[in-house]
């Protein structure tokens, strides 16, 4: 099993990609992509596709994990964000995968024991679980880790190919 986890963003997505083998997990890679606010929205959209769509088929992906959205205070920004969940939708069909998503709540509770964790906890526990690696510059990253966990750890699929 190989599970992508996407924060997904219009200025940075982090994405994780775990490996579980019998009894261990494994990172296979992490990081974010930055995308340019001086390009279009239809060109981050078509960068964010194909970056992920490279990671899926570089790494054998077999399950995407994905955080339910939350409204939050800008309203634009939730419909944006929309587009990125779409486009993440598409390559779950595409590429015949299994999809897994869980609330921001679920997500903390799993990784720290405590539903109303900070992002700064989250990245902590992220840390201390992956000690090889240094801690990120952007906290998309370990929140990526953290749902992509999810994805290893809870059979809550959406879609089952």
């Amino acid at each position: 099993m190989v599970v992508l986890g996407v924060d997904p963003g219009f200025h940075f997505a982090g994405f994780s990609i775990l490996k579980k083998d019998q009894r261990s997990v494994v990172l296979l890679d992490v990081g974010y992509l930055s995308m340019s606010p001086n390009k279009s929205l239809v060109e981050r959209v078509g960068i964010f596709h194909a970056f992920l769509d490279g990671k899926i088929k570089q790494w054998h992906v077999t399950d995407l994990a994905i955080e339910t959205p939350f409204l939050g205070k800008n309203a634009q920004n939730f419909l944006k964000l929309g587009y990125l969940r779409g486009i993440l939708y598409l390559l779950t069909h595409t590429h015949g995968l299994t999809l897994h998503e869980f609330s921001p709540r679920e997500i903390k509770q799993s990784v720290t024991g405590y539903g109303g964790a900070s992002k700064d906890q989250v990245a902590r526990v992220m840390l201390q679980l992956f000690p090889k690696l240094e801690k990120p510059k952007k906290e998309d990253v370990t929140d990526a880790m953290a749902i992509s966990l999810c994805g290893l750890w809870h059979k809550k699929s959406l879609l089952n190919p």
